[in-house]
């Protein structure tokens, strides 16, 4: 199968709903590599869900749950993993995204991703009186920071997940991938 010899990890970042879940299954199809998602790892090591933390520790209480994740995925090797929209934020993740692996902002407008989450409870940063709004603020404030550390910018609208995996195999492939850095 084309792209299952590619080393190194892929460490997918972008604000909720660009895709990095669906798309990063695919990739560790495609790549034979283990794919992880910092969020369901949170979410299965808690016991509970992401809106429930934020009620209870706030987001700064779940920014360090994320931060340790992160640091522990990102030290294994031969993986796929989807981050938090928010995990960017924390300087030390950008680090152990940087250095650990190939990173790939999946990037579509905050007006697509509304159209993809606006019937989502499960987005704790979304229960708003405006949700659009927050998602023009949030793309606002991340979309500098996704750049600042990406090796490769997709724009996931129009696109279906099989034809993104598949573009981002064939980048891969084209640059020869042999991370870690």
């Amino acid at each position: 199968m084309p792209g299952m010899n590619l080393p190194g990890n892929f460490f997918l970042v972008g604000l909720m709903g660009a895709g990095k879940t669906t798309i990063g299954r695919a990739l560790a199809r495609l790549t034979h590599k283990v794919f992880y998602d910092s969020d369901h790892e949170i979410e299965s090591r808690t016991g509970v869900r992401i809106p429930f933390i934020f009620d209870v520790e706030g987001e700064a209480g779940f920014r360090l749950r994320e931060l340790e994740i992160i640091r522990e995925l990102t030290s294994l090797s031969d993986v796929v993993l989807a981050t938090g929209g928010g995990a960017v934020l924390d300087p030390e993740n950008r680090q152990y995204l940087s250095s650990n692996g190939y990173v790939i902002y999946l990037r579509a407008s905050p007006d697509e991703l509304y159209q993809r989450t606006r019937l989502d409870k499960n987005r704790p940063l979304l229960q708003t009186a405006d949700p659009r709004a927050r998602l023009h603020a949030l793309y606002a404030e991340r979309d500098p920071l996704y750049r600042e550390i990406a090796d490769l910018v997709v724009d996931t609208s129009r696109q279906s997940v099989n034809q993104l995996a598949l573009h981002i195999l064939n980048d891969l492939q084209s640059k020869h991938v042999h991370r870690p850095r």
